[in-house]
């Protein structure tokens, strides 16, 4: 009989790992720190712990997979991996939310009120209440701008996301009713669609940059429009790479129709990023 079958919930043997992940996260602060304050060889320690972090999360998932396809994880085991995903989850949506929530207090409170009264007019006589605003503080080049809007490539990386939600549900039909070969066909086709979303982005950074004066430092929109679009394309990133672990494990013949919550987390996680993408759509890039 296998563990699985058991009513033993498995506890895996003390593992290393946790220590070599603290170690790359120590060498990617201090390499950080040393880049930011121009210290000689801060570049190398950084992409040293980067490079530590990668043998840590090799190692550790490929652990991870092993005990789970030797049967290892009953369904006591599974119900906390749901219940931990879910939580993780919702903590990023609480993320999000501070971050949604601090463009709603800067349009609809902060902006109004600085524009109204006459204190307000005397410190800032100029100032303009109305968004998009680099804010009152700023003043020549620093305070032009052309907004980022909806139409072009924001439309089409919705497009591209919300087919990837299409794809990935496909995948998992394919999962359920054992076609592999849709399976397979249908991860390759959300990551696809995964870095072309990510492509498309750099695009879009490096035009707002270098011919829209939009940059981290144009103000309150640049601060509010490269926070919540530069965090939800690292979560793409995120999703991506895991995506791509699940398309490895597919094509090594991992999962079955009744065990694959790997992939269910995953695809959890990636219909979390195309929310998240169309509250952006509409509230960042739309309703300028």
């Amino acid at each position: 009989m296998s563990l699985a079958q058991t009513d033993k919930y498995y506890l895996p043997q003390p593992s290393i790992w946790p220590i070599v992940g603290s170690v790359a996260l120590l060498f990617m602060a201090v390499g950080g720190t040393m880049l930011m304050r121009e210290i000689d060889h801060g570049g190398w320690v950084l992409l040293a712990g980067m490079a530590i972090l990668f043998y840590m999360m090799f190692g550790w998932f490929r652990e991870v997979i092993r005990d789970s396809e030797a049967g290892r994880y009953n369904k006591q085991v599974d119900s906390s991996f749901r219940w931990s995903m879910s939580w993780f989850i919702f903590s990023e949506v609480m993320f999000f939310a501070a971050f949604f929530g601090a463009l709603f207090y800067t349009r609809v409170l902060s902006v109004p009120w600085l524009g109204s009264g006459d204190t307000m007019q005397q410190l800032w006589p100029h100032f303009q209440a109305a968004w998009p605003t680099a804010g009152p503080g700023l003043s020549g080049e620093e305070s032009h701008f052309t907004p980022m809007h909806a139409w072009g490539i924001p439309a089409i990386n919705t497009l591209l996301l919300l087919s990837s939600g299409v794809t990935v549900t496909w995948a998992h039909w394919g999962l359920k009713k054992g076609a592999r070969g849709q399976l397979i066909l249908g991860l390759a086709l959300t990551v696809a669609l995964g870095l072309v979303f990510l492509g498309l982005q750099a695009y879009e950074y490096h035009h707002a940059y270098t011919e829209m004066g939009l940059t981290l430092g144009a103000g309150v929109y640049g601060a509010t429009f490269f926070m919540l679009t530069g965090f939800h394309g690292f979560h793409v990133l995120v999703g991506t790479t895991m995506l791509i672990v699940m398309l490895g494990r597919s094509i090594a013949g991992h999962f079955t129709a009744d065990h694959h919550f790997a992939f269910e987390a995953v695809s959890w996680y990636w219909h979390f990023v195309d929310v998240v993408w169309v509250l952006l759509f509409v509230l960042v890039y739309w309703l300028i």
